[in-house]
């Protein structure tokens, strides 16, 4: 658990996360202002999670950028605890990204669904 801990301090400023913990599951949940269910991908695989989230920035021509601090991509790994399973449920709502990992023994590599929350 330290080492998920860790690593989300270890994620950009701009980035929030929260970590919680139940008898059967972990829940991260992640802000990544004005990134969707389609332009976040999510796996794990050998015990972590990977994250990899973009949004768009638009503007119109009469302004130019004087100072840029939001990122326009996420990509991040986060280990999982030992007991985490690889069969997370992830749903994306306003950009807050919230996954749930159940406790079980790792497995191989596996593709996470977002779903519009």
């Amino acid at each position: 658990m330290d080492t998920v801990r860790e690593a989300l301090r270890e994620l950009p400023e701009a980035i929030f996360a929260d970590l919680l913990e139940s008898e059967s599951a972990y829940r991260l949940v992640i802000d990544l202002p004005g990134a969707t269910a389609d332009t976040t991908d999510l796996r794990t695989e050998g015990g972590r999670l990977h994250i990899e989230a973009r949004r768009e920035k638009s503007f119109d021509g009469a302004f130019d950028y004087v100072r840029e601090d939001r990122p326009l991509f996420l990509d991040a790994e986060i280990p999982l605890p030992p007991d985490a399973g690889t069969e997370a449920e992830a749903s994306m709502s306003r950009g807050v990204l919230t996954v749930t990992v159940p406790k079980r023994s790792a497995d191989p590599a596996e593709s996470i669904e977002i779903r519009e929350a």
